[in-house]
């Protein structure tokens, strides 16, 4: 683990936090709800060893394409996305569409962070066909229950 920012860690103050979350859930999450008729997710918890998992990927596949890549030109881009109407396994039904989060890998050239895909020529993410290195499937609240979190 790097250990470097653990004596300047990543803060923000508490009422900010929740002025986002109700900013969010206030405006585009009612949006949401009155348009399509339903209690969209409002949040998405991934578990620590599945991000750390999907990480270590990212700059392992990262090396193979590239071996002079650097950690600082790699990234994460969190699409907002919504699972269908009729999700399939292993995606439970009542997740239906709901909000949910995709995560992608990115990488720097040129001083813009492009989609990676370490598994399509030169590892841009250009393609519609195929598969992709990417991170989906987090417990949404709702429906799951919400009494475990703070904002």
């Amino acid at each position: 683990m790097d250990n470097t920012n653990l004596n300047n860690p990543n803060t923000l103050p508490v009422d900010f936090i929740q002025n986002l979350v109700d900013n969010y859930r206030n405006n585009q999450l009612n949006c949401i709800n009155q348009s399509i008729k339903i209690d969209d997710a409002h949040s998405v918890w991934f578990d620590l060893p599945a991000l750390k998992s999907f990480i270590a990927e990212i700059e392992a596949q990262a090396q193979i394409v590239n071996p002079a890549v650097q950690s600082n030109d790699l990234g994460i881009r969190f699409y907002y996305a919504a699972y269908p109407e009729n999700p399939a396994q292993p995606i439970p039904s009542n997740y239906a569409k709901r909000h949910t989060l995709v995560m992608v890998p990115t990488k720097e050239e040129e001083g813009l962070h492009y989609d990676f895909n370490p598994f399509k020529e030169e590892g841009k993410a250009l393609s519609v066909t195929g598969i992709a290195l990417a991170e989906n499937h987090g417990t949404l609240i709702p429906p799951n229950t919400s009494i475990v979190e703070s904002y």
